[in-house]
């Protein structure tokens, strides 16, 4: 599911907000946008209404607040909101101190939308997904060139007995010759016997 509502203000006043589903995100935005007019500005907050989290970012004299399922987090939000603070304060500027409820929702909604939306279903909008799935990656090729290291090992050393095998039956070639010879001197000998006998 993820986000399902967005909402600006400044101060009370609503300047654009957006919502997925048929909630009633709308009057509990509005009610912890009550409760936050006592917090200074630079505060960051989650409040729970069951089953959803209400993530609220109080910047540069705006509030930035998102509804999402409890399977966000909070990371994933929080980039969301700092997401759409961004954009909000590069598309409308100083014009946001001054204008009236509802002044940039027509235009700033389908932000919120798309936005909602492509946080709700990337699963790399935040780095620490991101990082994890590198990590997984770099790990399966890891455990690739491992096993296709120990299967060299195992050819190295089959080649290595290889060798041996083959070395030994020269060793025995030598042990060959030398029988060989001891049986021809063994032969010269008898037939100097032989002949003397004769």
């Amino acid at each position: 599911m993820g986000i399902l509502y967005g909402m600006v203000a400044r101060g009370q006043v609503v300047l654009a907000e957006f919502s997925a589903t048929q909630t009633n995100a709308s009057v509990v935005a509005r009610l912890i946008l009550e409760k936050m007019k006592e917090v200074k500005n630079n505060c960051i907050s989650s409040f729970s209404h069951h089953p959803y989290i209400f993530h609220v970012k109080g910047t540069d004299g705006l509030t930035v607040l998102c509804m999402a399922d409890d399977a966000s987090g909070r990371i994933i939000p929080f980039a969301f909101l700092e997401d759409i603070h961004k954009k909000f304060v590069k598309t409308f500027g100083r014009a946001v101190h001054s204008a009236s409820a509802y002044a940039m929702n027509d235009e700033f909604s389908r932000v919120l939308c798309q936005q909602m939306d492509h946080f709700s279903r990337n699963p790399n909008v935040d780095r620490l997904n991101r990082l994890k799935g590198e990590m997984n990656q770099v790990q399966s090729v890891l455990i690739d060139n491992i096993e296709k290291a120990l299967e060299r090992g195992d050819r190295l050393a089959l080649l290595v007995e290889k060798a041996i095998t083959m070395q030994q039956p020269m060793q025995g070639n030598n042990s060959t010759v030398a029988l060989k010879r001891k049986a021809r001197s063994y032969k010269n000998v008898i037939w100097w016997r032989d002949c003397k006998f004769t």
